[in-house]
């Protein structure tokens, strides 16, 4: 699993295109029940716009498990398509956009609306702040209280975090290691304890 953008913020973009306004607003957004909140807290903040048109990638850039859109009574495939491409193209992830239409009187066409949903959120995309996210896996680790500070370099080095320490016996480790390091740390963990010592994966 690479290493991948999320938003660093929040974000709107509003521009006015014959007469209707589009209100463009991007958000970090871990998992789909974030993303389904993020969009009913801009239905609530603008009840009185014509359309809310929402797509998200929930979760990894290339976790399909977590797209979603929706056109929200604009014509099939004039919004919410549009609008995730624009996402997917970005190769960003954890990130909703929700498009705010206040109806200005005169129609845009299929084409027009395309244009309309899809640009907003290639112009937000554009001047988002970003930030990147390492996806990391948790591991247990015992080891002895002479080992702690040599794992405790290890674990930096490998660009991993100790999440939890605890003294019993021996010393008991919870790290998070990103996924690309996983195979070298241990490698390095076995040469140093003689193959005394190995990861236990959390789920």
């Amino acid at each position: 699993m690479e290493a991948y953008d999320i938003p660093a913020e929040p974000f709107s973009f509003s521009e006015e295109i014959k007469k209707s306004r589009f209100i463009t607003l991007l958000a970090h957004t871990e998992g789909v029940e974030a993303a389904r909140a993020f969009v009913q807290r801009i239905k609530g903040e603008h009840p009185s716009a014509r359309h809310h048109c929402w797509a998200w990638v929930a979760g990894a850039p290339d976790d399909s498990q977590q797209l979603g859109f929706s056109d929200d009574g604009e014509p099939s495939g004039t919004a919410g398509k549009p609008m995730l491409a624009q996402l997917m193209g970005n190769h960003i992830g954890e990130i909703t956009a929700v498009v705010v239409r206040y109806y200005g009187g005169i129609q845009l066409g299929t084409g027009g609306l395309v244009k309309a949903y899809g640009g907003g959120v290639q112009q937000a995309l554009k001047l988002l702040p970003r930030r990147q996210k390492v996806p990391m896996q948790t591991f247990t680790l015992s080891c002895e209280y002479a080992q702690l500070a040599e794992i405790e370099r290890m674990t930096g080095r490998f660009h991993g975090l100790l999440l939890q320490t605890e003294f019993l016996a021996y010393v008991s480790l919870t790290l998070a290691l990103p996924f690309a390091q996983v195979a070298g740390f241990s490698k390095n963990l076995a040469d140093f304890s003689r193959g005394a010592l190995t990861l236990t994966p959390l789920d």
